[in-house]
């Protein structure tokens, strides 16, 4: 996967998604993050990239101009191959686990990240391809929530991850949230390892694994179980736990 990122700050960009699991994957050709600085696209002597609105209101707007220049040279870096462009937006569609899976295929992606009072709507009108959102809340930029989803996507990538099964096992798999898990020492401060999972038979553990997703959803995000596939036993645990509010 290729990925190009729009942005005013490619420092931050490089620093969030330099180290780690993702800085390690793109190290070794898994993928490639490379940031074009919007702001060299500038066609003023003060390099700015904003200008006041149309019919007045408060703070200034990203030109449309200079991001669409940062676009094609985006474009050009990818061969000028088809690519999905993402404008991270609070007006967009939430990002969920299945939207990530979706764009871990792509081979080419571009993310645009605005800034101020937004993005002049008219190359928005002409790039974008979607608008993502990582929820109802507003951020000074796009930069950190176009990384959330570079990192939620990147993980689905065959050999980002040293355990090819960690991505559809985590949390909000199938629309369930994660068992519980625990490591060494079997006892900790008086709470001790479920006996199941000492057992070695690993068809009742992962039995219990999935009652327990279940349960957590029930109790921790009962939003999530209207999509989630139930069986008639699960149904029922689960419709105690929300009409009694504890685990069953």
């Amino acid at each position: 996967m290729h990925i190009e990122i729009l942005t005013l700050f490619p420092e931050m960009i490089e620093a969030g998604l330099g180290g780690s699991i993702i800085g390690r994957a793109a190290e070794s050709g898994l993928l490639s993050i490379d940031a074009v600085n919007i702001r060299d696209f500038a066609f003023n002597k003060h390099n700015s990239v904003d200008d006041y609105t149309y019919g007045g209101g408060a703070g200034m707007l990203m030109q449309a101009e200079p991001v669409y220049q940062a676009y094609k040279a985006a474009g050009a870096k990818l061969g000028n191959l088809p690519a999905r462009v993402i404008y991270m937006s609070p007006q967009g569609k939430i990002l969920t686990q299945e939207m990530a899976k979706t764009l871990s295929r792509e081979e080419n992606l571009i993310f645009l990240c605005g800034h101020y009072e937004g993005i002049d709507e008219r190359v928005i009108e002409e790039i974008v391809t979607d608008e993502i959102s990582i929820g109802d809340y507003i951020l000074t930029g796009g930069e950190l929530a176009a990384m959330v989803v570079i990192d939620a996507a990147a993980r689905f990538i065959p050999g980002v991850l040293h355990n090819s099964t960690s991505a559809d096992t985590e949390s909000l798999n199938g629309n369930l949230l994660e068992y519980p898990q625990y490591s060494r020492p079997e006892v900790w401060h008086g709470r001790k390892v479920p006996e199941i999972l000492l057992s070695g038979h690993h068809e009742n553990i992962d039995k219990w694994r999935r009652l327990k997703s279940v349960e957590q959803t029930a109790r921790k995000r009962p939003d999530l179980l209207s999509d989630a596939a139930l069986s008639p036993e699960e149904s029922i645990i689960a419709k105690k736990i929300l009409e009694s509010g504890s685990e069953v």
